[in-house]
C-alpha cells in the first residue's frame, strides 16, 4: 500500500513513530523563554471560590446549597485540581494535579457548561485549578448551542451541567512537538478516568460523548480553534436528583476519512491531522445508529487463545474501597488514593506478587466487580472493543517471565512468549530505568486499520483517550496496593511489536510500568 492510500490518522502515526536511528538526530534542545504556562486567566467574569466546601464533613452544610457546592467542589478536585507542589532546578514550581501529564505539561482544560441550578446561573465557567474556584465568564443561556452541537444527544436533555475537555496544543507540542498529538489525549484519558471515579463519590454519573461538531463546540467556548480545541463532552447526571437509568445511546461518531492530503511539514502535523479529524456540522441523529461501538458485557473478543499456551486465571478479591473511615465517608480510601497518586521516578527491581497483578488488571479492566462499593459497573468509554492489552512480565512471583496477552471477557493472562524482557524493555522505553527495573509492564495496543475503516481518522482520538482512562485505573490500583506506578508516552514504536510478538498491525498506543518503588 503506497503512503497516499493510508488515511491522514495512519500517516501521522507512522511519521511521529521514535526510531532509535533517526532519534538523536532529531531531537532540538528545549527553548525555556517560551515555555508556556499551564494555566488558563480570565479577565472578566465573577468568580466561585470552591475551597470552603474541600471540608469532608458534610454536617458543616447544613443547607442544602452548601451540600451542592461541597460536591460540585469535590467532583472537580479530585478530577483536575493542585494536589503537590514540586521545586525545579530553573526556580519556578511545577503544580502537580491529580490527573498526570506527560512532562507536567497540562495541555487540557476544564470547563463547566450550566444550564440553570440553584446553585450555578445559566452559562459558561472555567474550572481555575490554581485556586480551586469557577469563573463565570459568560453568563446567557446557551445549553440550546450545546445540544445543537452534540446533534440532540438524547443525554442532554435529562441533564443540568456537562464537563467540556479542551486541549491547548502548544503546551504540549512545545516539548513533544508533533507526537504531542498522542499525549494530549492519553492525557484527557487520565483526565476522563478521574471524572468518571470521582462522580461516583461525588453522586454525578459523567456520560462521555465524543462524537460532537468540534467548530460549534469551540465557537460556544469563545476558544481560538488554531490554539485550543474540544475534546470530550461530558453531561453529569446527578444521582440524587432520581435520574439515574438513562438512554443506552451511543457516544461516539465517526470522521471522515481523509486519503488525499498534501506533504505536511514537520511542526504542522498535529494541527492538519486535528483539523482532519474533526466531525463537520451535519445533520447527526443518535437514535439511527443501529449498532453500538460500545463494547457490551460479553461482547469483547479475546484473542491469542492458542490451545498450546500457557493460560493463568486472573480472577481475584477486588480492591476494596468502600471501608467506612472514621469520617464516616464511604469511598473515602479512593478519594484519599487519587489525592496521593504519584508518577514513580524509580523500581528497586523487586518482584511483584501474581495477587498484586490480579488486582490490579481486576480494577481495571472488571469494573461489574465494584458495584456493591459505589462504582459504576460500565463507565463510558469511546470503543474498548478496539484495545488489546499486553503484559511483558519480568519480575512476578509465581508467574513465569515472558509476554502475555490480558483477555478480559475470559479473565485469563495468555502466554505468547517465553523470555525475560528486561534488557529490551530497557531499550524500547528509550533507556529509561522504569523499563528496565519494572516487575511488568503493560501495553495497550490497537488495530489502526480497523479502527479507522469502522470510526475514520477521529478513531485516533478514541483510542488515545480510552488507553489513558484504562492506564488511570491502572495507576490508582497501584498507588492504593502502595506499588510504583509510571506511564510511558515515548518508545520505539516498531520495536515493541518485533520483541514481543506483537503483530505488526497492532499500533502500540501507551505503556504503563509497575513495579516496587525504589526508596529516596
Amino acid at each position: 500500500m503506497s503512503e497516499r492510500q493510508v488515511s491522514i490518522a495512519q500517516h501521522y502515526h507512522e511519521r511521529t513513530k521514535y526510531d532509535p536511528e533517526t532519534l538523536t538526530s532529531k531531537s532540538k534542545g528545549l527553548d525555556w523563554e517560551s515555555q508556556p504556562v499551564p494555566f488558563k486567566e480570565y479577565k472578566v467574569g465573577a468568580n466561585f471560590d470552591l475551597k470552603p466546601y474541600l471540608r469532608e464533613d458534610p454536617s458543616v452544610f447544613p443547607d442544602e446549597s452548601g451540600k451542592e457546592w461541597q460536591r460540585l467542589s469535590k467532583l472537580l478536585f479530585l478530577s483536575y485540581g493542585l494536589t503537590a507542589k514540586m521545586a525545579t532546578a530553573m526556580g519556578s514550581p511545577v503544580y502537580l494535579r491529580a490527573a498526570p501529564s506527560a512532562g507536567g505539561l497540562y495541555p487540557a482544560e476544564v470547563y463547566l457548561i450550566s444550564r440553570g441550578t440553584p446553585i450555578l446561573p445559566a452559562g459558561l465557567y472555567n474550572y481555575q485549578c490554581r485556586n480551586h474556584s469557577l469563573v463565570h465568564f459568560w453568563e446567557n443561556q446557551v445549553w440550546n448551542a450545546l445540544q445543537e452541537a452534540c446533534f440532540r444527544h438524547p443525554v442532554l436533555e435529562y441533564t443540568e451541567l456537562a464537563i467540556v475537555t479542551t486541549a491547548v496544543f502548544y503546551r504540549s507540542a512545545w516539548r513533544y512537538e508533533d507526537r504531542a498529538y498522542r499525549r494530549i489525549f492519553l492525557d484527557t484519558g487520565h483526565l476522563l478516568g478521574n471524572i468518571e471515579l470521582a462522580g461516583a463519590i461525588a453522586n454525578y454519573r459523567p456520560h462521555l460523548i465524543g462524537g460532537f461538531a468540534d467548530e460549534k463546540v469551540n465557537n460556544l467556548l469563545y476558544v481560538e480553534s488554531e490554539i485550543e480545541g474540544a475534546i470530550s463532552v461530558i453531561p453529569l447526571v446527578d444521582q440524587l436528583s432520581g435520574q439515574k437509568n438513562l438512554p443506552n445511546t451511543l457516544n461516539i461518531l465517526p470522521s471522515a476519512t481523509q486519503t488525499e492530503y498534501p506533504e505536511v511539514p514537520d511542526g504542522e502535523l498535529l494541527g492538519y491531522l486535528h483539523r482532519a479529524t474533526e466531525i463537520e456540522d451535519e445533520d447527526e441523529n443518535w437514535q439511527q445508529e443501529k449498532s453500538s461501538s460500545k463494547a457490551k458485557e460479553g461482547e469483547l473478543e479475546d484473542k491469542y487463545n492458542f490451545p498450546f499456551c500457557t493460560k493463568v486465571s486472573t480472577v481475584t478479591q477486588p480492591i476494596d474501597w468502600s471501608k467506612i473511615t472514621n469520617t464516616g465517608l464511604p469511598l473515602k480510601p479512593l478519594e484519599d488514593t487519587i489525592i496521593v497518586r504519584r508518577s514513580t521516578r524509580a523500581y528497586n527491581g523487586e518482584n511483584l506478587t501474581l495477587a498484586e497483578l490480579k488486582a490490579l488488571l481486576d480494577f481495571t479492566y472488571q469494573p461489574q466487580h465494584y458495584v456493591e462499593q459505589g462504582l459504576d459497573g460500565s463507565p463510558d468509554y469511546f470503543d474498548l472493543s478496539l484495545i488489546e492489552t499486553f503484559v511483558a512480565v519480568s519480575g512476578v512471583t509465581d508467574l513465569e517471565e515472558g509476554c502475555y496477552y490480558y483477555a478480559p471477557t475470559a479473565q485469563e493472562l495468555r502466554q505468547i512468549r517465553f523470555k525475560n524482557f528486561r534488557r529490551e524493555l530497557h531499550y524500547l522505553c528509550l533507556w529509561q530505568e522504569l523499563g528496565r527495573d519494572a516487575g511488568a509492564i503493560v501495553f495497550h495496543t490497537a488495530d489502526l486499520n480497523k479502527a479507522v475503516e469502522k470510526l475514520g481518522d477521529r478513531a485516533y482520538r478514541y483510542l488515545h483517550m480510552d488507553a489513558g482512562h484504562l492506564g488511570q485505573r491502572l495507576n490508582l490500583a497501584a498507588t492504593h496496593l502502595s506499588l510504583g506506578v509510571s506511564g510511558i508516552a515515548g518508545f520505539f514504536d516498531d520495536q515493541v511489536n518485533e520483541v514481543l510478538g506483537i503483530p505488526i498491525d497492532e499500533a502500540v498506543l501507551y505503556i504503563t510500568t509497575l513495579g516496587r518503588p525504589k526508596k529516596r
